[in-house]
């Protein structure tokens, strides 16, 4: 037996940021070479992901994981034992083949993406690589020469933070910045001035379930005004150096095309959302917005996209589910123009893989990004930077699982620098602006 055997599967509970129970898979492989991986978990999710295994009844409210950690320690262990754990899509195959649901309802998906992401690792343990390195030399690069753009939360909302604002998250891009750590430090710059604006004000209530600020707006244009006003006493340009993502999370608020923002105490059709989405991105500095109609309303997706896409990224997380199908029919129907790229959604590494390569091949631009429920788990980061992922999203800048990742960029950018010799620079390079739909 080669090195790439896989040895042992196991399985263990630890705890995510919300304090509930999630899934830690362990693979050993023959010559003792490891990987590990944790599954996140989601607050706002789209009906066609794939299910967690949650043990129901009163132990945990419910959401315990007992039943996903019996899967792995006795299916799955026996399926994967002596299996080379170097073939990434036959693990994969063979994990969602033992499942037999298209949505892994049998094992869980939490059991299968955490199974997934630690044979990865594994394999990347066994070549003694790091996994970023690891990918990057089976997509034809040794190292990479560029770290994705951070999209980090301010303000949360929705789901969130209770519904306290109906928009789910109010995020800053360092569009302007030449460095991964740059961008770090503008938004650190950024966050401290919210946080001043939010005391001064008043209206700050507590911290969001990724980190941000959890507010006390009124409404919910006031949380863009006062973003804004944060860049700006930032000593940043707002559009310029600094600029603003939102995820609207449509699918939270409305179903049919009908929608009600219960802070503005208003309702919308389909095109009266569209259009106040439109004046925001007219107004305010906004260059990305994430799932701005409901999954179930493609005419208004497809509408809003054809009227914004040429100067704003339109990006599909539940509506798009990390699924390689339906990014290519929304290219085909001109929705969206860029998508969120969620593992845990998918449920295997391979399926993450084929809708980022179904996002490159339609043109679109694709963010990695993490989940509301994390742990300090940073395999989205290697697999950002390994797979050439251009942006990068993990909540805000705030709480050890959001900066465990944030943190992990800096050392791989430092380890792609001394691996060039030094010819890059050690902070890390970002894409070119004119990667991006606003570049």
């Amino acid at each position: 037996m080669s090195k790439n055997n896989i040895k042992n599967v196991h399985a263990r509970q630890v705890w995510d940021s919300r304090g509930r129970p999630t899934v830690e898979v362990e693979i050993t492989l023959r010559y003792g070479a490891t990987g590990r991986a944790i599954a996140p978990a989601g607050a706002s999710t789209g009906a066609a992901e794939v299910l967690e295994l949650r043990d129901g009844g009163m132990r945990y409210g419910g959401l315990g994981v007992s039943g996903a950690i019996e899967a792995v320690n006795g299916q799955i262990h026996n399926l994967l034992k002596g299996k080379r754990v170097d073939d990434q899509a036959e693990i994969d195959r063979l994990l969602t083949e033992l499942d037999g649901t298209d949505n892994l309802g049998n094992l869980g998906g939490n059991a299968v993406i955490a199974t997934s992401m630690a044979a990865q690792h594994a394999a990347a343990a066994a070549e003694k690589l790091p996994l970023w390195q690891y990918l990057g030399i089976f997509r034809g690069e040794s190292d990479a020469s560029t770290l994705p753009l951070p999209e980090i939360q301010i303000f949360g909302g929705g789901a969130h933070a209770g519904h306290r604002v109906d928009i789910q998250d109010f995020m800053v891009i360092a569009i302007g910045a030449s460095s991964y750590a740059q961008s770090l430090e503008w938004t650190a710059d950024v966050y401290r001035a919210a946080g001043d604006i939010m005391a001064d004000s008043g209206r700050l209530q507590g911290v969001a379930d990724e980190g941000g600020f959890w507010p006390a707006f009124d409404n919910n244009e006031e949380a863009l005004e006062t973003l804004t006003r944060a860049i700006e006493k930032s000593g940043h340009r707002p559009g310029e150096d600094v600029a603003i993502s939102l995820d609207i999370a449509a699918s939270e608020f409305g179903t049919g095309g009908n929608y009600r923002l219960a802070r503005d105490d208003r309702e919308f059709d389909s095109d009266h959302l569209s259009g106040l989405l439109v004046d925001w991105t007219e107004r305010f500095p906004v260059v990305s917005i994430e799932d701005p109609l409901g999954e179930d309303d493609s005419r208004g997706i497809i509408r809003f996209t054809w009227a914004v896409s040429k100067r704003v990224q339109v990006v599909g997380d539940d509506y798009l589910v990390t699924n390689a199908e339906r990014v290519a029919q929304a290219a085909k129907d001109g929705a969206c123009n860029a998508v969120l790229i969620k593992p845990n959604q998918a449920g295997t590494v391979s399926y993450t893989k084929a809708a980022f390569e179904a996002a490159k091949t339609a043109g679109y631009g694709a963010i990695i990004s993490a989940r509301s429920g994390e742990t300090e788990d940073t395999t989205i980061v290697h697999l950002g930077v390994g797979w050439g992922v251009k942006q990068l999203k993990v909540g805000s800048f705030t709480r050890s699982e959001r900066m465990a990742k944030w943190n992990e960029g800096l050392r791989i950018a430092e380890a792609i620098s001394n691996a060039a010799g030094g010819s890059l620079p050690v902070d890390g390079n970002l894409p070119p602006r004119s990667a991006f739909p606003w570049g």
